[in-house]
């Protein structure tokens, strides 16, 4: 009985029934051999036991079979042909019991069926072969002897074959077809050599045959040792054939590392692949060539630029020229490999489609290898339900109807018949499969003339504006005088500050007008990782968290190109939307490289909710102030690395803004403390820009050392003088109070006036100074200086400079105002630009005459807030400069109230701009 059996308590009824009859026939047998006990030589019956016995151990593994055979089946046909009754059975139960106790240990049921087994078969083996019916019929021994082993062969198997058949519910001619008859043949050699041993015996005396005992053994030995060669020989095979599969599969993740797809591609793939050809039906060579195909179709790539093959976007006619090469330029290569399998029909013809127009060949129909066909249709819905460069992975449900909608047409109809039929469980499988686990150069130049258009469509290199945008020529005009001096006025703004954060706020608000919106995010490549350093619009926190990797998503593949990308997915981008409950409304983006003196230092990118929603203007544009806006930035960068790395003005050896802002956070914690006053005076020199423009920069400096040091040793030893700035100064003074404070800026005037006198000659400064008092203005640093700076500002305007300079300082501002031109009842809106004691600019579209007067209300609900004026300068589309009229003491003390209201409403629509951002 077999270990591979059920345990006795296990068996079923039929089973148990019919090992009970074999171990009770085996016992009768064995108890007629005692009771009829009979030797015709006692030595040679002991010879051949013992024989038999270490016969036993000598087992035969064959090649190509799963089964083993003992050499004591010689013996006892031998004991058969030679010993007596009794001695042919106990030779058979001995040695069924050695057998049976190597090399593992049965159980006690399995031991007595085995040995009784043994003996029946033996015993009918022995009857067969001493019927006197049989031997007048036949004549010739061996022949007898053959019809007794088969007997032996068919009662030992067949037993066994019964006990199984009767566990596993098998057919019992199916078990010994499958595990039994292939050890018949052995069984008749083996009488054909017993009845040689038998000859010998009568011939001459039984110890002769004693002497086939040796050459059996070195038989033996040398088969076996043959077999181990065989067992090494197909061991090394094996390995080359595996050895010869992993350099495919390592190749094959080589290619995929360049396309930056992910590995689970590969076999998703190869898993789809060679299922579906089980289904349709190949086999043998057929089946290997499309299971290395399925891993190597695209090494073709290698010849193709990495840029084009990492787009994450769509491609132009020309990259898709170049992409073409890569299913001929694949083939060449496995050419030189030569596979014993057509691999290199299926890879050259992998991107043919069904009806013709696929390429490099234009093959259709049954024209394209069986592998090919396969490989096409797997290969497109692995392509369409993974992640790609230029858009996120589609249900694998909605891949499914867009494979079955080219049925007939890019695909083979019974390809996709058998995908749409089974691709779940095939997916099901490659996850689960996931989760477990010197020749010429090639040709990249190659010219494909098949092919209209890549899958996903050719970029849009020439976007039109969407219907209904169309412009007119006199729009066109205006447009084109508008961007002239909007690209100006952001040239001019881009240089004014080396702060970081102003300069790019400062851009995003200038250049929306020009190209619009509805998001903006700078990011600034830091260790190879682009961070996120202004970011304003829609999906504010979503781009504030990106990192994103130089080389990944549509940022990352700018930067690390140096080329613009127009209309791409923004969703693209490493972690935007990876949580599937973030949904954003952005479906376009505009990105381009920022490149300073020492290469990109950051990418530029726009986002709208439209489609396609960028123009080729809109590229114009940017690449038209990219350059002084890198660097712009890379100026500012450096000044940010310089000023948090210091505390010194190096000029004034004052303390710098830095500095000031620690300084002031610690003295109002201090006083308050201590419950005293602290009094923040913000200076600003008027007419310093003259200086520097009639003298010369380094005189300007040295008037600013001047007053630096003039106005530190006019101070207390414990107040804090610090350079904001520029030629702005801040003063720092605990416990003064406003009228001490008062005193002390009369004091301090005359120092600017002083230091511009002994550089220049003449009295060309004049100083500025707003005062703020703590608790009074304010608690935070903050609060009391945009007090002070208000305050300073306001006087500033009271305070005319020199002639041939701007009469009037100007404020900027953004509010809403009401404009009544003369003659007209009705009144028209503008929003105010900026505004000084002499003028004003104010956006509007109205068309409105030079040199006619009008009136503006700066106020809605307060009247009285009104100047009147007249029109200097009309920009057509875009505003006008109001110049306003000569004032009267009463009137310019009016126009101080209405500076007063624009500054602070202007302030309290920045401050509240400012919440509702960090509310995001």
């Amino acid at each position: 009985m077999s270990t591979s059996t059920h345990s006795w308590k296990g068996l079923p009824i039929g089973a148990k029934a019919f090992v009970g009859l074999v171990i009770a026939a085996g016992m009768v047998s064995l108890l007629e051999a005692a009771i009829h006990q009979s030797s015709k030589n006692i030595a040679e019956f002991i010879c051949y036991l013992g024989i038999a016995i270490l016969a036993s151990r000598l087992r035969v593994i064959l090649p190509g079979i799963t089964g083993t055979m003992s050499v004591n089946f010689l013996f006892i046909l031998v004991g058969i042909a030679e010993l007596s009754y009794a001695e042919a059975l106990t030779l058979g139960a001995v040695s069924m019991l050695a057998q049976s106790l190597y090399p593992a240990r049965p159980t006690a049921i399995q031991l007595t069926f085995n040995v009784c087994a043994g003996t029946v078969s033996t015993a009918l083996a022995y009857l067969v072969y001493h019927n006197p019916l049989a031997n007048e019929y036949i004549a010739s021994r061996p022949l007898i002897l053959c019809l007794a082993a088969s007997t032996y062969f068919i009662v030992n198997a067949g037993s066994i074959a019964a006990v199984i058949s009767f566990s596993e519910g098998k057919p019992l001619q199916q078990i010994l077809v499958d595990c039994y008859f292939w050890s018949f043949p052995y069984y008749l050699l083996g009488a054909g050599i017993a009845g040689v041993i038998g000859w010998f015996n009568r011939e001459f005396n039984w110890e002769t045959s004693l002497l086939f005992v040796p050459a059996i053994y070195v038989i033996y030995r040398s088969y076996r040792l043959y077999l181990g060669k065989l067992e090494d020989e197909k061991r090394h095979v094996e390995e080359i054939a595996d050895l010869h599969l992993r350099t495919i599969e390592a190749l094959a993740l080589a290619i995929e590392a360049k396309d930056q797809t992910t590995h689970d591609h590969l076999q998703r793939v190869r898993i789809y692949a060679i299922e579906v050809a089980k289904e349709l039906g190949m086999t043998g060579t057929d089946l290997e060539a499309l299971h290395a195909a399925s891993l190597l179709h695209d090494i073709g790539k290698l010849a193709v630029p990495e840029h084009i093959i990492a787009k994450p976007g769509r491609l132009t006619p020309e990259e898709f020229e170049k992409m073409k090469i890569h299913t001929v330029v694949g083939a060449e290569i496995l050419e030189r490999v030569r596979f014993p399998y057509p691999v290199v029909p299926i890879v050259r013809a992998h991107h043919e489609k069904w009806d013709g127009t696929g390429y490099p060949y234009g093959l259709k129909g049954a024209e394209i290898p069986i592998g090919a066909r396969i490989l096409s249709a797997v290969d497109y819905l692995d392509a369409l339900a993974s992640d790609r460069q230029y858009r996120r992975a589609m249900p694998l449900e909605e891949v499914m109807k867009r494979l079955v909608a080219e049925s007939g047409k890019s695909f083979d109809p019974k390809v996709v018949d058998v995908l749409k039929s089974r691709y779940r469980t095939l997916e099901n499988l490659a996850l689960a499969h996931s989760a477990g686990a010197g020749n010429p150069a090639l040709p990249a130049e190659l010219k494909i003339t098949r092919g209209q258009a890549p899958a996903a469509g050719y970029e849009n290199a020439s976007v039109s504006d969407a219907p209904g945008r169309e412009a007119t020529f006199l729009s066109s005009i205006a447009a084109a005088r508008q961007e002239a001096q909007s690209l100006f006025e952001l040239s001019q703004d881009l240089g004014a500050s080396l702060s970081l954060g102003e300069t790019l706020s400062v851009f995003s608000v200038k250049l929306k007008p020009m190209v619009p919106y509805d998001a903006i995010a700078i990011y600034i490549l830091r260790d190879e990782v682009l961070m996120p350093e202004y970011v304003n619009g829609d999906n504010y926190r979503l781009f504030s968290s990106l990192r994103i990797p130089l080389g990944d998503g549509l940022s990352g593949w700018v930067a690390q190109n140096k080329k613009p990308i127009v209309n791409g997915n923004p969703s693209v981008e490493p972690g935007y939307l990876n949580d599937p409950d973030k949904f954003s409304t952005l479906r376009s983006a505009l990105a381009l490289p920022l490149e300073g003196v020492g290469g990109v230092i950051g990418v530029l990118a726009l986002y709208r909710a439209e489609r396609d929603a960028f123009t080729s203007d809109h590229l114009r544009i940017l690449l038209a102030v990219s350059g002084k806006m890198a660097l712009a930035i890379e100026n500012a960068l450096k000044f940010q690395q310089a000023e948090s790395s210091a505390t010194t003005d190096y000029l004034t050896g004052l303390p710098n803004a830095r500095s000031l802002f620690l300084q002031l956070d610690r003295d109002l914690a201090r006083c308050k403390r201590d419950k005293e006053s602290l009094t923040v005076m913000v200076c600003d020199m008027n007419g310093f820009k003259k200086i520097n423009d009639r003298f010369g920069h380094l005189e300007g400096n040295r008037v600013l050392r001047l007053f630096a040091q003039a106005l530190k040793d006019s101070c207390r030893e414990y107040d804090y003088v610090a350079r904001m700035g520029g030629d702005e100064f801040v003063v720092i003074a605990p416990g003064l109070g406003v009228e001490a404070a008062a005193k002390k800026v009369a004091q301090i005037r005359p120092l600017a006036r002083q230091a511009g006198f002994d550089v220049c000659g003449e009295e060309i400064l004049s100083l500025s100074v707003g005062l703020a008092v703590s608790p009074d203005d304010g608690n935070d640093a903050e609060q009391l200086l945009t007090q002070a700076d208000r305050r300073m500002y306001l006087e500033k305007q009271k305070t005319p400079t020199q002639k041939d300079q701007r009469l009037h300082t100007r404020m900027k501002c953004r509010l809403t105002i009401e404009l009544h031109p003369q003659g007209s009842a009705a009144p028209v809106f503008g929003n105010l630009i900026d505004v000084s004691l002499g003028g004003c600019y104010v956006e509007t579209s109205a068309i409105l005459s030079p040199g006619s007067g009008l009136k503006i209300v700066f106020s809605i609900d307060d009247g009285t807030l009104n100047a009147e004026g007249i029109i200097a300068r009309v920009h057509p589309g875009s505003g006008v400069a109001v110049q306003f009229k000569e004032m009267s003491r009463e009137s310019r003390e009016k126009m101080y109230r209405i500076l007063e209201f624009v500054q602070s409403k202007t302030t309290l629509y920045n401050d509240r701009y400012m919440q509702n951002l960090l509310k995001r």
